[in-house]
This record gives structure tokens, C-alpha cells and sequence, in this order.
């Protein structure tokens, strides 16, 4: 049987980028492993992006304002760069209202309090004279990977409105790489590094974790099929059990029996289920800023109750 790689690290951690390092991977499984958590990366991840925009003075994409250097098809490629973090599902609106002779950046907006750019230096226009003026209402809404205006339907826009290729991803940059290893007898064996860079509104934490959770249910839907509908009667009561361990695994950290600080370690440190802690070994989980022999040990009774176990 193909044995399992013990738990990922981070080797290196800087920003927005990090390096994480699986190693003791099955020879090959280090391309099946990297290029499928890289595309998921790139392709799947949920961000924020701006998809339309009304600019004072300007009916299209071809237009020029007096008393700007830049015309509007350089303003629309530079608001695509602006990175925006949102802390709700409804779309959000921007807006920008400047005079007289400066540069303009996204620190500039008028932003609600459920959105956030992280990236407030970008430029957006510079204004050559003092009697120029820049106005601008601006959609910021969240979406999936890229999606080009001409595939997103919508309602008819308001005279001036335009619609902007959207960039959700909020990956930068992923890359992978591998080297052989040595497991036993064998010098095959695949150690593979993850370089993953975000652009700020997600940690590279959290997005290889959505990765492998987007790519473990299309896997998990795959073996569904064919257990439910070939498993012989006499392993039905076997199938219920290992359904009742899912579910077990999914209690978040706050439903156990835990003590507060050992919940607030958990948390601070992206582990929010029962699930998270079982793939955790007590190594791990005592390499964790405030975790102790004690917390380790509330662990292990809550988890044992869940038919759990850390590794």
C-alpha cells in the first residue's frame, strides 16, 4: 500500500509568501500533488475584484478627461490592479472625487466599512493641472478566478457604466518544485516545495488549506459514488459508522470541551475543527504559541469521546 507523507511544514515565510515542504511522497506523487494544488490555487480560489466603473466626463473606454494624463482604457487597467478584501457576500461601491494637480492612488477611495484595499499605493491617475478633476463610482464584488465582461450577464448598465475583466484570484504567484529523497531503502522517493504568494487578502495558509479542501470534496464525491452504490448489505452498518466519523469531524473547536486559551491557540492558528486537530500530530500541536501539556491533554479526552485521535 502506498504510504501516506507525514504532515506539511512552512520552510520559509516572508509577507504574503511562503514555502511549504511535503516530503516523503510516493515517486511521482510529487507532480500529482503540486500541479494539482497549483492549478487549484491559480483557478478556484473566491476574491474580490472590481467589474464596473463610471467615470465622470467619460461615456467609453476611449475617452479622454481634460487635465488627465491618463485615458480611460489606462484608468480601467490600472483600477485592475487594485486588490480589495471584503468582509461580506453583498457587492460593495467605491467612490473617488479629486481636484487639482496630484497623483491619484487607491488610498484615495471613499471605502464602506465591510471592504478594504490592501494595496492603498497603487496608481490609478495623475492630474497634470490644478483646474483637472477625476470623479469615479466604482462595483467591487466577489467571483471566482477571471472572468472577462463579456461572459458575466448582467441587467442593462447605466449610461456611462463600464464593465471590467475581473481578476478575483487573490493568488500572485505558485510554483513547485521536487527533489528526490531518501524513505528506507529506497533514494526515489519525491520531497516537494510549494512557493506560494497571495496578494495580501488571504494568507498562504488559508489559501492552500481551501485548495486541498476544493480538491479532497471532488475526490470525495468520486469515492462516494461507487461505496454507496456497490458496498454489499453487510457493510452498511460499517458505511454508517465511518459517515458518523465525517461528521465527527466536523464539530468546530469551540463545541469541545476545551478551555478557552486552548480554543483561542486553535483558532489563532487556523484550526477550526475536530477534523483540523486529528491531522495534527502532538509535535505539531505542542509547536503552537501558548499550547502546553495540558491543552494536548484536553485534546486527546475530546477527541476520544469523537472516536477521534491525533496523530
Amino acid at each position: 500500500m502506498i504510504s501516506l507523507p507525514p504532515s506539511l511544514k512552512v520552510v520559509e515565510k516572508k509577507g504574503n509568501r511562503a514555502v511549504f515542504e511535503i516530503e516523503g511522497l510516493y515517486p511521482g506523487y510529487g507532480v500529482t500533488v503540486g500541479n494539482s494544488l497549483r492549478r487549484v490555487l491559480l483557478s478556484s480560489l473566491e476574491g474580490a475584484a472590481i467589474t464596473q466603473v463610471k467615470i465622470g466626463g467619460a461615456s467609453h473606454e476611449f475617452s479622454t478627461i481634460p487635465g488627465v494624463l491618463e485615458d480611460i482604457l489606462q484608468l480601467t487597467m490600472n483600477l485592475k490592479k487594485v486588490r480589495c478584501k471584503m468582509f461580506g457576500d453583498e457587492p460593495q461601491k467605491l467612490e473617488l472625487s479629486v481636484k487639482g494637480e496630484q497623483e491619484v492612488k487607491a488610498g484615495d477611495f471613499k471605502v464602506p466599512t465591510q471592504l478594504e484595499i490592501m494595496n492603498k499605493d497603487a496608481h490609478i491617475a495623475t492630474l497634470t493641472s490644478k483646474n483637472a478633476s477625476l470623479e469615479m463610482d466604482i462595483l467591487v464584488e466577489r467571483g471566482v478566478g477571471y472572468a472577462a465582461a463579456e461572459r458575466r450577464k448582467k441587467e442593462k448598465l447605466e449610461i456611462g457604466t463600464m464593465e471590467l475583466d475581473a481578476i478575483f484570484t487573490p493568488m500572485k504567484r505558485v510554483a513547485f518544485r521536487m527533489e528526490n529523497m531518501r524513505v528506507g531503502d529506497r533514494t526515489d522517493f519525491d520531497r516537494l516545495f510549494l512557493d506560494v504568494e497571495t496578494d495580501g487578502t488571504i494568507t498562504p495558509e488559508d489559501a492552500l488549506t481551501q485548495a486541498a479542501d476544493i480538491l479532497v470534496g471532488h475526490f470525495s464525491r468520486v469515492k462516494e459514488a461507487f461505496v454507496q452504490k456497490e458496498a454489499p448489505p453487510r457493510k452498511r452498518a460499517a458505511q454508517k459508522e465511518e459517515k458518523g466519523g465525517e461528521d465527527a469531524s466536523k464539530i468546530p473547536v469551540e463545541s469541545l470541551k476545551l478551555s478557552k486559551r486552548t480554543i483561542t491557540v486553535l483558532l489563532d492558528n487556523n484550526i477550526k475543527t475536530s477534523g483540523g486537530i486529528s491531522r495534527k500530530s502532538e509535535a505539531n500541536l505542542l509547536e503552537l504559541e501558548g499550547m502546553g501539556e495540558k491543552g494536548i491533554a484536553e485534546i486527546k479526552k475530546a477527541l476520544k469521546k469523537l472516536g477521534l485521535e491525533i496523530q
